[in-house]
């Protein structure tokens, strides 16, 4: 029997991925729990991806994507004169309303970088990303310690149970770019 073209099967074998992942933790994802959950065969997980590490690299990346995205999409981020804290504050809080389930794989794939040196990169490059957008509205330092404070609120909202709080998020951010410089030539 010949082979069947498939030109989907590596982002099907990354959506198992997300969902193995989302329903038993990293601890739960193998390549058989996710050509399982794909309907693909094992030796597919591991031609597409030959280590965990890398699987997991993808998943990330494509998790890291959603919400580049969603910063791409409101581009009052690029209006000068827009709220800055505002903006990220409900920006962070249409992200939270996508649910629960969602943050917390985002961050246990982000945080997975702590064990797993080939995901740091990714999570870098998250970091990086949104600072990047940051900057084109304030200087380097303040973009890198409003991503900080960002990500600390969203850990803090997991780890408590509590629930998203934009006032309290637009309030902090704002005091963070109180004492920002504007960005080069702008």
């Amino acid at each position: 029997m010949g082979r069947r073209y498939d030109p989907d099967r590596r982002q099907r074998i990354i959506d198992a991925a997300l969902r193995v992942a989302g329903e038993k933790g990293i601890a739960g994802l193998s390549h058989r729990s996710v050509a399982a959950e794909a309907d693909v065969p094992l030796g597919s997980t591991t031609y597409h991806f030959k280590t965990l590490d890398d699987l997991l690299v993808a998943a990330l990346r494509q998790s890291n994507e959603g919400f580049a995205r969603l910063v791409r999409e409101r581009g009052v981020l690029q209006d000068p004169d827009a709220d800055l804290a505002a903006e990220l504050a409900a920006l962070l809080g249409e992200w939270a309303a996508r649910g629960r389930e969602g943050l917390e794989l985002e961050y246990e794939l982000y945080l997975a970088a702590l064990r797993r040196p080939a995901l740091r990169p990714v999570a870098a490059e998250w970091c990086e990303g949104v600072g990047e957008v940051l900057r084109r509205r304030t200087d380097p330092d303040t973009a890198r310690g409003l991503v900080a404070l960002m990500d600390g609120i969203c850990l803090q909202v997991l780890l408590t149970g509590g629930e998203y709080d934009e006032a309290y998020t637009r309030e902090m951010l704002g005091r963070v770019l109180l004492n920002s410089r504007a960005p080069e030539g702008v």
